[in-house]
């Protein structure tokens, strides 16, 4: 990082580089989306390094993975975290991005992607063929809250609505068949494996239908 990178970071929030390679200043996430918002910056006592401190909105590495040292660095709970990402895809500029595709078509065609995974979900329920259902069940959950997001609503704000719910029996009702959808190994191949796909890959580049 040079002196035009670093007054560049605290203009723009955004942490930037100075590329060797490229030869011009490089901000973190212009091509990916996946930025590093700028929360601080410290000079060690020899004024000869600086500590930068970043919320990433998305994955750090070029591989997908969380940091280049693969840790994690994210929420636990992957929803709030698949649904930063989404809100990332909507504002990016990449033209190929399948999120961004989507918003740009209306509510009425994001609506109809929810129906269409809903029937496609319903089939693959009537097969015993695990992997199907588990990614269909994906799929659903992804254009829902895309869905969510298009309406200005979050997950947070669902669960509020649902505890205020679940008072209510047939509103248990239906939280015992979604734990009993969701049990087991199945439960935990939808969270660490199906959805993760969506976040950081198969939507990122689809085309829109």
């Amino acid at each position: 990082m040079n002196a035009e990178a670093l007054q560049k970071t605290m203009e723009t929030g955004k942490v930037t580089f100075y590329s060797r390679a490229k030869k011009r200043l490089w901000t973190k996430g212009e091509e990916s989306g996946n930025f590093l918002e700028l929360k601080s910056i410290a000079s060690d006592c020899d004024n000869d390094t600086l500590l930068i401190k970043a919320h990433p909105l998305g994955p750090v590495c070029h591989t997908g993975s969380d940091t280049c040292w693969n840790e994690r660095n994210h929420p636990e709970d992957f929803l709030l975290y698949l649904e930063d990402i989404i809100q990332l895809r909507k504002e990016c500029n990449d033209e190929n991005s399948y999120v961004r595709k989507l918003f740009s078509k209306g509510i009425n065609k994001i609506a109809q992607k929810v129906g269409e995974e809903a029937v496609e979900l319903v089939i693959e329920a009537k097969d015993n063929d695990e992997e199907k259902f588990l990614n269909e069940a994906a799929d659903l959950l992804f254009h829902y809250l895309v869905l969510l997001n298009s309406k200005g609503l979050i997950c947070k704000t669902l669960k509020i609505f649902l505890n205020k719910g679940i008072q209510h029996e047939e509103m248990v009702d239906r939280f015992i068949i979604i734990t009993l959808v969701f049990t087991g190994s199945g439960r935990e191949r939808f969270y660490n494996e199906w959805l993760p796909q969506r976040a950081t890959g198969k939507y990122r580049d689809r085309p829109t239908e």
